[in-house]
């Protein structure tokens, strides 16, 4: 029943579409009809305005910080590791992404799941956020290729948890990585072809 709990959490949570909720208050229309047509701070940029893309990436980023949090406060000891690796708390984890790529609310189509696993890597463990957070913003600021830098950032968090003991977390990092490079799938494919555009660049 836990995990069951943790899991709605997570995903009502999640879920939330910031990126759209705040383009439509803005006067901005519906931030889905342009650019890569999902709802995180990299297309929210795409609408000329870096205050609203800043306001995305911290809330998108606290909605997978806080069912994480409140997880570990209600089924969990504040400050144990989990024994079982789908628990609670990685449970929650893992559906605070899922619910910000699949949001009910927009047809199940939403982001990437960058920002918002920034903040359920801080809520597991503050190195696993810190090792997230310093291969995201290092490989965005030396190459500024957005989706290279949030599919770098996923991947380097699974790699810390397993190489740092945070072994309870590794089964769901892994997870969100498989899911973030899938939901790149069309980055990936543009970056084959020398075609994907780097953050800042005119058009």
């Amino acid at each position: 029943m836990d995990v069951l709990l943790a899991a709605a959490l997570g995903y009502l949570l999640g879920s939330i579409p910031f990126g759209y909720l705040l383009t439509r208050a803005a006067g901005l229309g519906d931030v889905r009809a342009q650019g890569s047509g999902n709802i995180g701070a990299t297309n929210v940029l795409r609408t000329g305005s870096k205050k609203l893309a800043a306001a995305t990436l911290l809330l998108d980023l606290a909605k997978g910080l806080a069912p994480v949090l409140i997880a570990r406060a209600l089924f969990d000891q504040p400050d144990a590791m989990p024994q079982a690796a789908y628990g609670p708390v990685p449970v929650a984890a893992l559906f605070a992404v899922i619910g910000h790529c699949f949001p009910v609310w927009l047809g199940f189509k939403g982001g990437k799941g960058v920002a918002t696993n920034a903040g359920v890597c801080f809520g597991l463990a503050w190195p696993l956020g810190l090792t997230y957070a310093l291969v995201w913003i290092g490989v965005l600021a030396t190459l500024r290729i957005s989706s290279l830098a949030g599919m770098s950032a996923v991947v380097c968090a699974a790699i810390a948890a397993a190489l740092l003991g945070y072994t309870p977390f590794v089964p769901v990092l892994v997870l969100i990585a498989l899911l973030v490079i899938w939901l790149h799938r069309a980055n990936i494919a543009r970056l084959a072809k020398g075609e994907e555009p780097k953050v800042g660049a005119k058009k």
